[in-house]
This record gives C-alpha cells, structure tokens and sequence, in this order.
C-alpha cells in the first residue's frame, strides 16, 4: 500500500526505501554545492563572474549555448546584476540577493532549461505572477523578453 501511495503523488521508487531517502541525488548535489559557495563567501574566496564561467563550461549542448547566451545578455543588459552561482546554477544578483538564475536542462534531468527570478525580483503583476519560463531554444525574440523582464525586474 505504501509503494501504491507514493506512485499516487508522483514519487519514483528507484530502490528499496527509495521514497525514504528523501532527496534525488540532484537535489543533494546543488545542496552540496550551495554549502560551498556559503563557504566561498564567508571565506572572502568566491569570485562570482569565474564561478559562472566555470559552472557554464561544464554545461553541454543547448544548455551550454543557452547558459552562455543569457550571461552575455544580463551582462550587456545595463541592469548592473552582479554574476554568481547558486545551488550550482549561473545566477545574477544584487545587494547579496539573487534577481534571476538559470537552471540547465541537464541539472535536475528535465526536458526543458528554465530562466527563474527570485522574490528579489520585482515582477509583480496583480496577484499572481510567472517567475519561471522554460527555455527550449533562445532566439530574438526569447532575448528580448528576458532582457525586458530583467529591466523589470530590478525597477
């Protein structure tokens, strides 16, 4: 019954206390890596910018090409967001905040990379807003509206 309860809320059973365990390994992995920057940062060590290169360079495919793209436009965008990473993900920042991050398809096995922005982010629209979009492929006019959301973002 239990195994039958956990298909019921959409939880994958991988092994024997699979539903147990708690986090996926991906989870524990950006987990690890947000510890890191904490230590990073306490430390005076973190240099936001070279561990966003790094991070994209270890990206392949679209993600890689996608991740590289948005950085470059967050940084021509004259939003002045400060480059960093978080949970092991490009982000972009400001006054120590995170405004917006990327996460690569690949990070948590999805179909699709997403551009997200934190409560930071002053998206506001009524009661209810988006502050995630799934990426599939970045042209103009994807460019466009992240630059547009960015600049909103930071008003």
């Amino acid at each position: 019954m239990k195994d039958e309860d956990s298909n019921k809320r959409g939880m994958k059973r991988t092994g024997r206390n699979a539903a147990s365990e708690g986090f996926t390994q991906e989870e524990r992995e950006a987990m690890k890596a947000r510890t890191e920057e904490i230590r990073k940062a306490h430390s005076g060590r973190g240099d936001g910018e070279s561990d966003v290169l790094k991070c994209i360079s270890t990206m392949s495919g679209p993600d890689r090409a996608m991740a590289e793209r948005i950085h470059k436009l967050i940084k021509e965008s004259g939003t002045g967001l400060v480059s960093r990473t978080w949970y092991g993900m490009p982000a972009y920042g400001r006054n120590g905040d995170v405004v917006c991050f990327f996460q690569p398809a690949a990070k948590f096995k999805s179909r699709y990379a997403t551009i997200g922005f934190s409560d930071r982010a002053r998206l506001d629209d009524g009661s209810m807003w988006p502050v995630a979009f799934a990426l599939k492929d970045l042209g103009t006019a994807e460019e466009r509206s992240i630059v547009e959301l960015l600049r909103k973002a930071i008003r």
